[in-house]
């Protein structure tokens, strides 16, 4: 059974809210062992104020978790203040504290994934330059070559060598982690009607069709650049496995577009399996009932699915058959395969 682990995110947000709303189906502790990390006396709160059934097993180490229950870990025996919609240190830090208990259980191998309730804090999870963030639906998987980054300052920090690095990454987590095998990847243009030959920009022709022809010699089926308004107002992103565009609203706005609800946010890249809910936490209607699981679900439910993927792609390269011949190279440089020896043995000269 996979072991998951969920932080329970900004104690004033709807992170309870959801996680509880999530497990009041029982058929969910038949896909995975849910560890969350917490606090009993918060969880209890919210349970009684929003009239919510869902039953925990309160742990205190990881490897104590038991299968078909909802355990919950207690990060933290202070009292946690709750200010419903406020964004406070507090709760900040109650958020941090989940997220650094839950990364070291990650890295004594303890448990196999992480899926993150919402809070600022979650943001330090993903900031070492090999993460690639990935907004992903039912209809579109988006990957960033730039996240949180000025507008003025997008053109400067979109690099030959970046665009390469964030593809290959992208490309990896495609067959590794959603076993496609030969995915396909359209690249987003910066600028408006993709430059227009360079007269509105020449960042696709110096920049971006390069690293298109690197990845291409590097047998990656990266395609574009492509204008945004066109490529998603035609549907055209339909026919690819993935979209890498260049800064955050050119992913995020279309994203948000065809498929509001229920996204996910995958940072591919890591060693470790980490997933979120695409939203935030939801202060304005925090605590009253209103918030909706879905999109943690699908977040629980991607982690679990990359977890069993990785563990089905890696198996095979752990233990490789041994090579039975030998390549060999004469003065003309023609590739030749070595005979085996028990068959050299058997030869008799003439």
């Amino acid at each position: 059974m996979v072991r998951v682990a969920i932080t329970h995110g900004d104690t004033n947000g709807v992170g309870y809210e959801i996680i509880l709303k999530m497990f009041e189906d029982p058929t969910m502790l038949e896909l995975c062992t849910p560890i969350i990390y917490g606090s009993p006396k918060v969880a209890a709160y919210y349970r009684k104020a929003l009239g919510i059934q869902t039953q925990f097993n309160t742990i205190e180490t990881a490897d104590q978790a038991k299968d078909g229950r909802l355990n919950l870990l207690t990060v933290t025996d202070e009292e946690i203040k709750i200010d419903l919609g406020q964004q406070t240190e507090e709760s900040e830090a109650a958020a941090r504290q989940a997220i650094e208990r839950a990364r070291a259980d990650i890295d004594a191998g303890l448990v196999d994934a992480l899926v993150t309730a919402p809070a600022a804090a979650n943001n330090n999870l993903n900031k070492s330059p090999q993460v690639l963030s990935m907004l992903i639906n039912d209809d579109l998987r988006i990957a960033l070559v730039t996240k949180n980054v000025a507008i003025k300052d997008v053109s400067e920090a979109i690099t030959k060598h970046i665009i390469v690095e964030k593809a290959k990454t992208l490309h990896e987590s495609l067959r590794r982690d959603m076993r496609i095998s030969t995915p396909r990847i359209a690249v987003m243009a910066l600028n408006p009607h993709a430059g227009a030959n360079g007269l509105l920009g020449d960042e696709e022709i110096d920049v971006i069709k390069p690293a298109i022809e690197e990845l291409e010699q590097a047998g990656i089926q990266a395609f574009g650049p492509y204008a945004s308004d066109t490529f998603f107002g035609n549907g055209d992103f339909t026919k690819f496995d993935a979209v890498l565009a260049m800064y955050y609203d050119q992913g995020m706005t279309p994203f948000k577009t065809i498929a509001p609800d229920g996204g996910i946010r995958f940072s591919a890249g890591l060693p470790y399996v980490l997933t979120a809910p695409d939203h935030g936490s939801c202060f304005e209607i925090a605590g009253q009932g209103n918030a909706d699981a879905t999109a943690l679900r699908n977040a629980l439910y991607m982690a679990i699915d990359v977890a069993r993927n990785r563990v089905s792609y890696d198996a095979p390269m752990e233990s490789p058959l041994p090579k039975l011949y030998h390549e060999k190279r004469d003065d003309s440089e023609k590739v030749r395969f070595a005979v085996p020896k028990s068959k050299r043995e058997e030869k008799k000269p003439e």
